[in-house]
């Protein structure tokens, strides 16, 4: 069993279960689009976690678009945050048949996303997504679970087209997507090892060369073996699984 194996725990944070609680409760529309969310302090009664948990989920969400925080008043919902297109990324089933859906859909969005944030990347976008690879690089050798730093990579690509919709479209389907996130409903030991990760990194690296050189051709090659193979790996899992049941007395 290599480090990371170790380290790596397989179940949610408590950070993850408060952003998921406010995630079903904004798209239910029990928190509605422009209210103010409770504040921290009665978010720590509600959810009984700590002040640093329930700042740790407000972040995330705000990274994601859910929500905005505004000095001296407090945390509300964003505008677009409740539209039923965001419910996608609560998807809770374990079926890899699913998980290939939402590659397809990815493979749509993305890959024509790579070869526009090729041509349209700014310097501060080019280098945010570099940043973004160092990070799952730097959480890699840590033996941390990179499954944030992968989507911020996927992100960092999507805001680089400058065209809002990849990042509304991207938020939609959820951090959960990607399968090294521990909260993904996908997730297995398989693909919290070492190796399969440093084999991401090396598919994400070709994304980012061919961006960096605003080889919008190339950028869109490199996004799509990258989720080419994420899909392979997918049916590889669902044939290895189909051969246990087989094999089981």
């Amino acid at each position: 069993m290599s480090a990371l194996d170790n380290t790596v725990a397989r179940r949610p944070k408590l950070a993850d279960l408060v952003i998921d609680t406010l995630r079903q409760r904004i798209n239910s529309g029990e928190y509605r689009a422009g209210g103010k969310l409770p504040t921290e302090s009665q978010m720590t009664a509600i959810f009984g976690v700590s002040r640093t948990v329930v700042r740790e989920a407000i972040a995330a969400l705000a990274a994601d678009g859910m929500v905005q925080a505004r000095q001296g008043a407090g945390v509300f919902v964003a505008s677009n945050a409740a539209s039923p297109f965001n419910a996608i990324g609560l998807e809770k089933s374990s079926k890899i048949s699913v998980a290939l859906n939402v590659l397809e859909v990815r493979m749509g969005i993305e890959i024509e996303a790579a070869g526009l944030a090729a041509m349209r990347r700014s310097a501060s976008q080019d280098a945010a997504i570099q940043e973004a690879w160092n990070e799952f690089n730097r959480l890699l050798k840590l033996g941390l679970a990179t499954g944030k730093a992968d989507f911020a990579f996927h992100r960092a690509v999507a805001a680089a087209t400058n065209n809002p919709f990849y990042i509304e479209v991207l938020h939609g389907l959820g951090s959960r997507t990607i399968p090294c996130d521990v909260a993904s409903p996908w997730s297995a030991e398989s693909v919290l090892t070492f190796e399969y990760q440093m084999g991401l990194q090396r598919e994400h690296h070709n994304i980012l060369q061919a961006i960096s050189a605003q080889d919008a051709a190339g950028a869109r090659e490199a996004m799509r073996q990258h989720l080419s193979l994420s899909q392979e790996r997918y049916r590889a899992r669902l044939r290895q699984e189909h051969s246990t049941r087989q094999d089981a007395p």
